[in-house]
């Protein structure tokens, strides 16, 4: 067997043991396998080092798609002139496997030049599959064993103002996405085979945050920001079960819903930290506050739970890390201003690992009383907009167009 023909072979294991889910240590999708920024397999060492050691190195292209781990493949998607490209690389070497692009030329929003061309959207890896959502708002599926591209629907030329930005969630033969823009946008179910539209609603227009599923009431909902809503829909149907107003004073927001016991848990810029309680009655579904903060307010930067406790980053007093108790909506402790502009929060047991827009990655430990800061690591040397991917003793950090593999000694 040549070396090729062992590539394939290895591939062929790898894919057919996770055909049925991501194991422990993979990273899946966007804020890892339960979109909730929990890490679920990373060794946390006794005593932290003085610096991390980077293994390599490599050119991968433009964009804030998240590196998706499965097996020991990493998944980037990125953009490379006028391409966006899906490529597999060797997770231990960085070496690339296989590269599939397609034609995506792109005309940028002046506010979002600093940002970049993209793409800004995390790949979903399925039961073999790599599902994502373009700039231009096609959405695509990739054959992750081969990289073949097994089917794209075209966008409409119409996406939201700042562009793109959710990233698709899968529930069985379904892959859910808000595509469109303002006007004309839909939240849409495709069939995970070929694209096809299963259902769709468009009452609103997308925001820049991706899509949760919840069960509340005892239904199966897709929970969702939109232009100017939060809104719940039947999984199966898509149909539209209940709607709040919801703006925020950047146009719309970028955060990821939350579930907490039986509160769905509200956040956006401007707009403080709400916990509310979705309940099906005789007039239908209804939505009632349990408890609002104001002091504290997450712009883009999602934040983590961790034993009843919201560990995030404030927009407000220029970057501010808090720590809010869900029970009752109290902040326990701010931290001094001025910590970060954005930061991409995740947790493993009761370590918090915030990688800053300044390609600086703060480790502190959970505390309901202090911010309590562990290390600091220089891990870029451009700006890091892009959640990392942590897995046992490596961290995968993105910057501006490399992605770097670290490592804990």
């Amino acid at each position: 067997m040549n070396r090729q023909q062992w590539r394939v072979f290895v591939a062929a294991v790898v894919m057919t043991a996770c055909a049925a889910g991501a194991a422990a240590q993979d990273w899946p999708q966007w804020r890892g396998p339960a979109r909730d920024g929990v890490i679920s397999a990373f060794d946390v060492p006794s005593a932290w080092p003085d610096a991390l050691r980077q293994q390599w190195s490599i050119e991968i292209g433009l964009g804030y798609a998240t590196p998706v781990l499965v097996g020991d493949r990493i998944y980037m998607f990125t953009r490379q002139g006028e391409d966006e490209v899906m490529t597999a690389l060797d997770a231990d070497t960085g070496e690339t496997l296989w590269r599939t692009g397609y034609p995506a030329p792109f005309t940028m929003n002046p506010a979002t030049a600093p940002h970049r061309a993209g793409p800004k959207s995390t790949p979903t890896y399925a039961d073999g599959r790599l599902f994502t959502l373009g700039m231009t708002g096609a959405v695509t599926a990739f054959d992750a064993a081969a990289g073949e591209q097994l089917w794209q629907v075209p966008g409409t030329g119409v996406e939201p103002l700042y562009h793109t930005s959710m990233s698709p969630i899968v529930d069985g033969s379904l892959v859910i996405v808000h595509v469109g823009g303002h006007d004309d946008g839909a939240l849409t179910a495709f069939d995970v085979a070929d694209g096809t539209v299963r259902w769709s609603w468009d009452g609103d227009g997308p925001a820049y945050g991706s899509p949760m599923i919840f069960e509340l009431g005892g239904t199966r909902q897709v929970v969702v920001f939109t232009q100017e809503h939060f809104v719940g829909a039947s999984l199966e149907t898509g149909a539209l079960l209940w709607s709040r107003p919801f703006t925020t004073r950047s146009t719309t927001t970028s955060q990821t819903p939350i579930l907490y016991n039986d509160m769905v848990i509200q956040n956006g810029r401007g707009n403080g930290v709400t916990a509310f309680r979705v309940t099906e009655g005789p007039g239908g579904w209804t939505t009632e506050d349990v408890w609002h903060q104001r002091e504290v307010s997450l712009h883009m930067a999602n934040p983590v739970v961790n034993d009843g406790v919201l560990f995030g980053l404030s927009h407000l007093n220029s970057g501010q890390y808090f720590a809010l108790d869900l029970d009752n909506g109290e902040v326990l402790w701010t931290s001094a201003p001025r910590q970060a502009d954005h930061a991409s929060i995740q947790r493993a047991g009761s370590t918090i690992f915030s990688l800053e827009d300044d390609a600086e990655l703060l480790v502190l430990e959970h505390s309901r009383t202090e911010f309590n800061p562990l290390r600091r690591y220089e891990v870029a040397d451009s700006e890091t907009w892009t959640q990392p991917t942590l897995a046992g003793d490596r961290l995968y950090i993105k910057d501006v167009s490399t992605l770097a593999l670290w490592s804990i000694d």
